[in-house]
C-alpha cells in the first residue's frame, strides 16, 4: 500500500474538515434517532457510530486545546483568558 505525501498545511485542513464532517454526521444521526422511525438494530448501529464520532471530536478538541496552551505559554502568558462575546 503506498502512502501519499501531504504537507502540514493540507493536513491541518483535513483535520478541521474531519472534525466538521464528524459533527455534521453526528447531528444527522441524532436527528434520525430522535424521529424514532428506525428499527432497534439500526438505532443501535447509529448510537455506536455516534459514540465513535463523539470520541473523535473530543480528541480533536483536546489536541487543539493543548496546541493553544503551548502557543500561549510560548508567548509568555501563564493562563488562558476567557472569551467574551460582544
Amino acid at each position: 500500500m503506498s502512502k501519499k505525501k501531504t504537507s502540514k498545511k493540507s493536513t491541518k485542513k483535513t483535520e478541521s474538515l474531519d472534525f466538521e464532517a464528524s459533527m455534521l454526521e453526528l447531528e444527522s444521526l441524532v436527528e434520525r434517532m430522535e424521529h424514532g422511525e428506525q428499527s432497534l438494530e439500526d438505532s443501535l448501529k447509529d448510537f455506536e457510530r455516534g459514540i465513535a464520532l463523539t470520541r473523535s471530536c473530543q480528541k480533536s478538541l483536546q489536541e487543539t486545546e493543548q496546541k493553544i496552551q503551548q502557543l500561549i505559554e510560548k508567548n509568555g502568558q501563564d493562563e488562558l483568558v476567557p472569551f467574551e462575546e460582544e
